[in-house]
């Protein structure tokens, strides 16, 4: 900054025409720019999105969703650098040498660094989550949470370096630090498998159930509506359990990440009309479950 004239309301004015407007000149350019960044990442994601729906796959494929979580964790990395160097050039212009303030600033953040650990951890956290490819945009997932004994299970609506946020099945907004999970259990990765376990009475002949929900199985398989969905026909796993009045047969189907659920509900319908159009009436509610598996990368 220049040194001071002689008259204080002249030198005031010369540094409002230059550093100070110079000052407001940066902090409006790094807001602009900010926007510009998160504009530009919008545009990106929508024109991904847009690709994925019109492609022929009925779900995202593993390269698109870690290309949205590889944009989400730039954008904000790049936004945060933005801020960075504007903040430096304004104490520049304020007149105040790097130098002098590198010292300070040194054991300020010693002290700060021993209550920003777990800062560091989520940063550290989310950096590994995304290029280990653990999840991302658009993939339902549960997460299990230090300190929380139910785990959270929604949609991946954005990752970054710090943060993951999940839109659950009741519309809730989930926002967890990414260094707080402990476990992932990633529902929508390769493929799925819906279970239904059919409970039969004692008395029901088991190669006649077995027959019947064989059938069942094959002829969802051929259904349109549901053969787009699964990789290949229900299985029917045998007697899974056995109780005293009732026992428990498995029917399981392979299906496409992310519709486990949609093909389990679609196939407890079919199920129940196959047995009662046999005879066959069930002991309780058919229970399914869509547990995720297939092959980890």
């Amino acid at each position: 900054m220049a040194a001071y004239a002689a008259d204080p309301l002249a030198d005031f004015s010369r540094w409002l025409r230059g550093d100070a407007l110079e000052i407001v000149m940066v902090v409006t350019g790094s807001m602009l720019l900010a926007r510009f960044v998160r504009w530009f990442a919008d545009e990106v994601a929508t024109r991904n999105d847009a690709e994925a729906e019109d492609g022929p796959s009925l779900v995202r494929s593993e390269d698109s969703k870690h290309r949205r979580a590889i944009a989400q964790v730039f954008t904000w990395s790049l936004i945060v650098l933005i801020y960075v160097l504007a903040t430096v050039s304004v104490v520049e212009n304020l007149g105040i040498s790097l130098s002098a303030v590198v010292p300070a600033a040194t054991v300020a953040g010693v002290a700060v660094g021993f209550g920003a650990q777990r800062v560091v951890q989520d940063l550290l956290a989310g950096f590994f989550l995304v290029a280990e490819r653990q999840y991302g945009f658009g993939d339902l997932v549960r997460i299990s949470v230090v300190g929380v004994s139910t785990p959270v299970l929604g949609t991946v609506e954005s990752v970054s370096l710090r943060i993951t946020t999940l839109r659950t099945v009741t519309g809730e907004v989930v926002i967890t630090p990414n260094g707080q999970i402990v476990q992932v259990t990633n529902l929508s990765r390769d493929w799925a498998r819906a279970v239904v376990d059919v409970p039969v009475p004692i008395s029901v002949d088991v190669n006649r159930v077995t027959h019947v929900l064989r059938e069942a199985g094959e002829a969802a398989f051929e259904d349109p509506a549901l053969h787009e969905l699964m990789l290949d026909a229900p299985s029917v796993m045998g007697v899974e359990s056995i109780e005293m009045d009732q026992f428990k047969v498995r029917v399981v189907a392979r299906t496409l990440p992310g519709k486990q659920f949609e093909v389990g509900r679609l196939l407890r319908v079919r199920i129940t009309r196959s047995l009662r159009a046999a005879g066959i009436n069930l002991q309780a509610e058919v229970a399914s479950t869509g547990e995720p598996t297939g092959s980890a990368e």
